[in-house]
């Protein structure tokens, strides 16, 4: 774990999470302006997916893959790194919401991919996992900016990581 806790490598994963939000943003029109990962209930993901031109759905389907793949991977460990570095013993625990929010993130990628791609509709479990997804993400942040605290503490005061 001791590679995701190095300077470079937060940096770069901070810097690589400020240019896949951004890129969201700037990508959203492909879509029609939402992405499914901001929906939970049922009917509105029914809605929205019903709502999309073919081009639409292609579009979402490749910005989930790429974009959407590469975003909880930089956050997830960022926040991670973040809090294993910087909360001592109790760091490795501390970082489990990081890791944990990237694998429920990419499990919510899964199921939007399936269901762009044609293969199926499995839409129905985003009613629990997108919640999950944003409490987690929200934790994690917590936890990496108390982190971000603690770092800055110890700048401040000349102690060692």
């Amino acid at each position: 774990m001791s590679f995701i806790t190095r300077t470079p490598v937060l940096w770069t994963l901070f810097v690589l999470t400020v240019a896949l939000t951004l890129a969201f943003g700037a990508s959203a029109p492909m879509v029609g302006g939402q992405f499914l990962d901001m929906l939970s209930k049922p009917e509105d993901t029914r809605a929205l997916f019903d709502a999309m031109s073919p081009d639409e759905r292609t579009a979402h389907f490749w910005l989930t893959v790429l974009l959407d793949t590469a975003y909880p991977l930089s956050f997830g460990l960022f926040f991670a790194g973040m809090a294993w570095r910087f909360f001592g013993k109790l760091g490795p625990f501390a970082a489990i919401p990081g890791f944990v929010v990237l694998i429920v993130d990419l499990t919510e990628n899964t199921l939007q991919a399936i269901t762009l791609s044609g293969a199926a509709y499995v839409l129905e479990p985003k009613e629990w996992v997108s919640p999950l997804k944003m409490n987690l993400f929200y934790l994690a942040a917590l936890i990496a900016l108390i982190a971000a605290g603690i770092a800055l503490y110890r700048v401040i005061t000349k102690k060692k990581a």
